[in-house]
């Protein structure tokens, strides 16, 4: 894994870089309430999607919790992005397409459900800043962070590697958890800020003479005229034209 700096942050926009909860399943749900049915014990729902109640054995804090979904109750287990999506922009994410920016803030490899206080705590900090209260989590949390980054080209600062270094020097054997395909979200839109081009210019359809008829009288030649026997025609009559009009007496069109 590259070693570099992290960037600023000051451009960081989690919705806009990152969007919103998305289904990159397809299974219908949204992937928060995905990762509350395959954390909680005995998940409930009253829709097929939406988790209204069920049991966290907390990895943070090894502690159980009653999940209950509700205006006062539903902060009590929140879905941490192992990688923060702050530290995966600073990191790398900043480089990465919009589409792969939204596969990373919904693949499962990289949500876990957790005690909500203490996912506060964490905010967007890196393993050098922040490590889960459970200590006997740390190295499976750990390599979660490493395969995520792994995933999505993501690097690390010298002060995380050596963090990360430090925890796996204790669990040697700890591998890289499994995980399953990169999501696939749609494709947004391109955004362009030039307006699109005009379509080429169409030269005017061909007049189709009419057929003579009422004051719509066209005839193509004076030969025409005459065969009908309508020539001399004099101005304002019906099949006058100026390119009939080629006589020596003006307004007077097929008159020899």
């Amino acid at each position: 894994m590259t070693v570099s700096q992290a960037g600023s942050g000051d451009d960081y926009d989690r919705d806009a870089q990152f969007g919103g909860w998305a289904d990159p399943d397809g299974n219908g749900c949204d992937a928060r309430n995905d990762i509350l049915a395959r954390d909680l014990t005995n998940p409930v729902s009253s829709d097929g999607c939406t988790i209204t109640s069920g049991v966290l054995a907390d990895p943070y804090t090894e502690t159980t919790i009653n999940f209950v979904r509700g205006v006062a109750t539903s902060s009590d287990v929140q879905i941490d992005h192992v990688v923060a999506l702050g530290n995966a922009w600073i990191t790398g994410a900043d480089r990465l397409s919009q589409q792969k920016r939204v596969a990373l803030a919904n693949d499962p490899l990289n949500l876990l459900a957790v005690d909500g206080p203490t996912n506060g705590s964490k905010s967007a900090q890196d393993a050098s800043q922040w490590l889960p209260p459970n200590a006997s989590f740390h190295c499976q949390y750990v390599a979660r962070q490493i395969a995520v980054k792994t995933r999505y080209d993501l690097f690390v600062t010298e002060p995380e590697k050596q963090a990360m270094t430090k925890v796996l020097t204790g669990c040697p054997d700890q591998g890289l958890p499994e995980a399953g395909p990169i999501p696939q979200v749609p494709q947004a839109p391109a955004i362009t800020s030039d307006p699109p081009a005009p379509e080429p210019a169409q030269p005017p359809a061909a007049v189709e003479p009419v057929a003579p008829g009422g004051d719509d009288i066209y005839y193509e030649n004076c030969a025409a005229a005459r065969a009908a026997g309508a020539a001399p025609i004099y101005r304002g009559e019906p099949g006058y034209r100026p390119g009939l009009d080629k006589g020596g007496e003006e307004g007077v069109a097929c008159e020899d």
